[in-house]
């Protein structure tokens, strides 16, 4: 009798305490680990890690684009002392010369710099912006939700380059206004994904839980939904940085770009090129459309590798 208690005395000494985390700190540390393994398993995704170095590249294009451009921007190419406008690439000249000789592969890298500032600044301004009406529609539903999701209809119900172009011609096609007339035209979209992810959310126990505890509507929706769907947010940014892309491209095709025509811009280049194509000379104008088609398919292999790893 006595070995036997000897025994289960030593066996319950040798059974230790699991560490035991607070239940305030735990779902914090769930989604900090959750993170850092979705960050590993994005490295090892090769259409991510190639989506990355595209964008990473023109990135180094816009911000230091002396380094890599061949001539000045604005000067012709001269060719024993003579400028060679329209001259077919080459040796002297990679992406050939436009109109007036200037160098089309400096061109292009010159021209990085515009749709790399408009685009991602619209697209952070509208994920900002359609996460805090997705949050509020989501949440509080009723009346508030019937009101904003009947207005964000009616926006998205409009052609989105006709809605800009009468706008930027009201107001000015500044650089600002740019932005926020394409950050004003994604919001809507924006919203409605974030509204139907705060939606599911707010089903579950957590923020009943919340709810329970006497917390705010403010409280549960900045400290308790909104770090659940941070994942929603991210790949949102950057399927709209995509399109934002696309979409400053285009105004500045249509005239609504920089205000110095002589300044590098893709858009603008293909508009002042695109009709000598006919004539046999394609290089002033397919090289800048291929500069945008590159860099969109980098930010959607970026986005997609995003929402492939986060669904997962």
């Amino acid at each position: 009798m006595e070995e036997s208690n000897v025994v289960q005395d030593q066996l319950e000494s040798e059974v230790q305490e699991p560490d035991l985390v607070p239940i305030s700190t735990a779902p914090a540390l769930d989604r900090k680990s959750v993170r850092a393994e979705q960050r590993r398993e994005l490295f090892r995704t090769p259409s991510f890690l190639i989506g990355l170095f595209i964008v990473l590249l023109w990135l180094a294009c816009g911000i230091v684009p002396e380094v890599f451009a061949r001539y000045p921007e604005l000067d012709p190419v001269r060719v024993d002392g003579q400028v060679i406008p329209r001259a077919a690439p080459s040796a002297d000249a990679w992406f050939g010369t436009d109109g007036t000789g200037r160098d089309v592969f400096s061109r292009v890298v010159y021209g990085a710099d515009n749709v790399l500032i408009n685009a991602p600044a619209a697209a952070l301004i509208a994920v900002a912006l359609g996460a805090l009406l997705g949050l509020i529609m989501g949440y509080y539903r009723g009346w508030v939700d019937e009101i904003m999701s009947r207005i964000m209809e009616a926006v998205l119900s409009l052609p989105v380059i006709l809605l800009a172009i009468m706008v930027l011609v009201v107001f000015g096609a500044s650089r600002l206004a740019i932005i926020l007339t394409i950050a004003g035209l994604f919001t809507p979209v924006v919203t409605r994904t974030v509204r139907a992810a705060v939606l599911t959310e707010s089903q579950l126990d957590y923020v009943a839980a919340a709810k329970l505890r006497g917390e705010s509507g403010l409280f549960i929706m900045l400290r308790e939904i909104l770090p659940n769907i941070t994942n929603v947010l991210v790949v949102e940014f950057t399927v709209r940085v995509g399109y934002a892309i696309f979409t400053v491209a285009t105004l500045a095709f249509l005239g609504l770009g920089a205000d110095d025509v002589t300044v590098a811009d893709w858009g603008t280049d293909i508009s002042q090129s695109y009709d000598l194509v006919k004539a046999g000379q394609w290089w002033p104008s397919i090289f800048p459309a291929l500069a945008i088609a590159i860099l969109v398919i980098g930010v959607n292999l970026i986005a997609d590798s995003l929402d492939k790893v986060y669904k997962g």
